[in-house]
């Protein structure tokens, strides 16, 4: 065999390999992901006795045992309902609120790269420097243990982040399009709702799920400012931990209770999803 035929090989065989390690680490990535929460699900649905053998018992009989415990005895659902009401609340005025910022931002440069920076800088606070003065300011109003107050805290750091994500996502859209349908006769709020909108949903819906899952999922700020009343899921989660052990079973099915409703609302519209993220990040 020549050495132009050499030279030609081995470039393939290298790509083979480099294909074949690259496939290989996300495998390993993805089960170093995937394990720990089908382990969760298993431990779910098997009754108390079999969730704390060690080693497991791999074909123990499922039972729906555990769930019956979070909704039934621990009586978990008035704090789903707490969560659903303040994740889809906040969800809803981040975007009513942080779209237009984007929007003004993106195509009008209102307020610069300060208000940017500001933004970006207001991210980094770490969540226990805040929690503090929120509730006293909350206990001073009396408006401590109350939904409200929740919803407001996570507003203030959900409405930043849909302005930051979005600001991406509308500069990577051509202002072409919108001055075609203002020649045409539309106003700014007509050429918005019918032309930009819809080449904005995949980036407004990325926003919409990251800021409900945000909100679904916190648990510091609803730990210091809820009580007996509004308490959230992740709160109640958390007192299945208690000083006489941890719960494990009860605590793997309502871990599963508190996953599936998010992973279930992100496969439904992973497409937009997909495209909202990756094309929101084109543009700073």
């Amino acid at each position: 065999m020549s050495a132009a035929g050499l030279a030609v090989e081995r470039p393939v065989g290298h790509t083979r390999l480099g294909s074949l390690a690259s496939h290989l680490l996300l495998i390993a990535t993805t089960l170093v992901v995937l394990l720990p929460l089908l382990w969760v699900l298993r431990t779910a649905f098997v009754d108390r006795y079999d969730a704390y053998l060690i080693p497991p018992k791999l074909d123990a009989p499922l039972t729906l045992e555990n769930f019956h415990q979070i909704f039934v005895v621990d009586e978990f659902t008035p704090y789903i309902i707490n969560s659903l009401i303040v994740a889809i609340s906040v969800t809803a005025l981040a975007l009513l609120l942080g779209a237009p910022a984007a929007y003004a931002i993106a195509r009008y440069r209102t307020g610069g790269s300060p208000l940017r920076i500001g933004l970006l800088i207001g991210q980094m606070f770490p969540p226990i420097v805040l929690v503090i003065p929120i509730f006293l300011i909350a206990r001073d109003l009396g408006m401590d243990d109350t939904l409200t107050t929740l919803i407001i805290a996570y507003l203030a750091s959900n409405v930043a982040f849909v302005i930051w994500s979005l600001v991406g996502y509308f500069s990577s859209i051509p202002k072409d399009a919108e001055e075609a349908a203002l020649i045409d006769g539309c106003n700014r709020l007509q050429a918005i709702r019918r032309v930009l909108l819809p080449q904005a949903l995949p980036g407004i819906f990325a926003a919409a799920v990251i800021s409900f899952i945000l909100s679904w999922n916190e648990f510091l700020f609803a730990l210091i400012l809820t009580g007996n009343v509004s308490r959230t899921f992740p709160v109640a989660i958390a007192s299945l931990v208690s000083s006489r052990g941890v719960q494990i079973g009860p605590t793997c099915a309502a871990v599963t209770a508190i996953v599936l409703p998010t992973a279930l609302f992100a496969l439904l519209i992973k497409r937009f999803l997909v495209r909202g993220i990756a094309l929101g990040g084109v543009k700073g």
